[in-house]
């Protein structure tokens, strides 16, 4: 691998090209942090997609791009005179050093469980932190992932179960509930017991250990390539999916498991 001299001059390099491409480059120098934070969202998803995949060729790409945009970020502050990257680097530096005082400090963390809670707390002491323990879960996240985060910082603060076992008479409950109000036919109670529902099993997914944005994105992956089998096979055929029983399209379902 590179020593750290290597990384330094390949990281100054890739900022002269980037003051290189925002003074000459006519789509570089009309990029605003509004015009940016779309492409932002984009391209995190994507390194998020890489990193699912395992594929390693394609995370090194990836985190190319979400670096890219934190330097024009960077760039954008210091041409506003706000901020620029060592700003940011200090001010990351800076707190990565406050929040893990039992490597810096004279703190004892043994266990990872501990790290988290006092990371949490050290948060609420911060001079420009959050002031309650979900103010720092932004509210633009996917739901299923605001569910966990959201579950997750509650535990830090100790509002959780007492044992994981604890968490499924409260997703029966809430499947009972639900059921009740689909059989009254109110719209509306249906949509939030959905939810409630919804909550309950990321929470019981969280207590086991399971993540359930990964989970569930490996069922939507297996359920595409299944589905992708089925419609391959009929095509082939010269069948329309539409024109058959779910008998006959189960059949095909069943040998689409044997590629997973």
């Amino acid at each position: 691998m590179h020593t750290k001299e290597e990384k330094l001059q390949e990281f100054g390099r890739l900022l002269d090209v980037l003051d290189c491409l925002r003074a000459e480059c006519p789509w570089d120098r009309e990029q605003t942090f509004d015009s940016l934070r779309p492409l932002t969202v984009e391209e995190t998803f994507e390194l998020a997609d890489a990193v699912f995949s395992k594929d390693m060729l394609l995370i090194k790409k990836e985190l190319g791009d979400v670096l890219l945009h934190i330097l024009f970020y960077s760039k954008i502050g210091d041409e506003n005179g706000e901020f620029d990257i060592f700003d940011v680097c200090k001010a990351l530096t800076d707190k990565l050093i406050y929040r893990h005082p039992h490597v810096f400090g004279k703190v004892d963390a043994t266990t990872a469980e501990t790290v988290s809670q006092n990371w949490e707390k050290l948060k609420l002491k911060e001079k420009d932190g959050n002031r309650s323990v979900l103010a720092g879960v932004p509210h633009t996240l996917p739901a299923l992932i605001k569910a966990y985060r959201i579950q997750d910082k509650a535990r830090s603060a100790g509002f959780d179960w007492e044992q994981p076992e604890q968490v499924w008479d409260k997703v029966n409950e809430e499947m009972n509930e639900l059921q009740a109000e689909i059989a009254a036919n109110d719209a509306d109670k249906t949509e939030a017991e959905f939810g409630d529902l919804l909550f309950s099993v990321i929470n019981a997914a969280r207590l086991h250990g399971v993540n359930p944005e990964n989970a569930l994105e490996r069922t939507n992956r297996k359920f595409i390539k299944r589905f992708n089998f089925l419609e391959a096979n009929t095509l082939a055929k010269g069948i329309d999916l539409k024109k058959m029983t779910l008998a006959q399209m189960d059949e095909i379902w069943e040998k689409a498991k044997n590629i997973d």
